[in-house]
């Protein structure tokens, strides 16, 4: 049975005009991971509507280090890439299944990969420019969350941006131990190298300064 109605299918055709290089979704998954069958299914529906949309699978637990090198070691875990047989790495990360409200994340993130416009501000660019140290960026959410998606998306075009940069959008309720360790309350919530938190979702203005004293800090 499809995922996707045929209203979605239809205007994600027409959104998916945008893509003039190749995407490549790879996702790891593993036996025991009770979301990876559904999360493949949005993946293969979503590659099916675009000739630039590509799928690769990979097992956690045998992918001879193709999983680590992609420093993905939770399932569902998955990496945005541009390019297909030397594909790009911009450090864009899933844990969990992006559904509910987070499907949009995804969907955002396909097309800036697939079209190569972070959609930042020059200001904020310029900054990122700037960095000389790593950021990392985990932002927690829910599928019920709506304010989720808009972190989610910000995270990810700053590491689209910066090589500096690698950003995850983490399902609390699939990892409770990683939202237990970071204090997880509510969501969003965003933390950048494991110190610096910045609650709800908030504009580019205010989530740079944090990013940007984050990588004063080790990551």
């Amino acid at each position: 049975m499809s995922l996707l109605s045929n209203q979605d299918r239809d205007a994600l055709l027409e959104m998916f005009g945008a893509i003039n290089r190749p995407v490549k979704l790879m996702l790891a998954v593993a036996d025991e991971c009770p979301t990876c069958s559904e999360t493949r299914q949005i993946l293969d529906e979503l590659a099916a509507l675009s000739p630039q949309i590509s799928v690769d699978i990979i097992d956690l637990a045998g992918s001879e280090g193709q999983a680590e090198s992609y420093e993905i070691d939770r399932a569902p875990g998955m990496a945005v890439l541009a390019g297909d047989l030397d594909p790009k790495d911009y450090g864009i990360r899933y844990f969990g299944i992006p559904s509910g409200y987070e499907f949009s994340s995804l969907i955002q993130d396909i097309i800036m990969v697939g079209s190569g416009e972070s959609g930042l501000s020059v200001a904020t660019r310029a900054a990122l420019d700037d960095l000389d140290g790593p950021v990392h960026i985990q932002v927690f959410v829910t599928p019920t969350c709506p304010y989720c998606p808009g972190a989610v998306h910000l995270a990810h075009q700053m590491a689209f941006h910066s090589s500096w940069v690698k950003a995850d959008m983490v399902e609390a309720m699939e990892f409770p131990e990683l939202a237990q360790k970071f204090g997880v309350m509510g969501v969003p919530r965003t933390v950048i190298n494991g110190l610096v938190h910045v609650e709800g979702a908030v504009p580019e203005a205010v989530l740079l300064p944090k990013v940007l004293e984050g990588a004063r800090l080790p990551a």
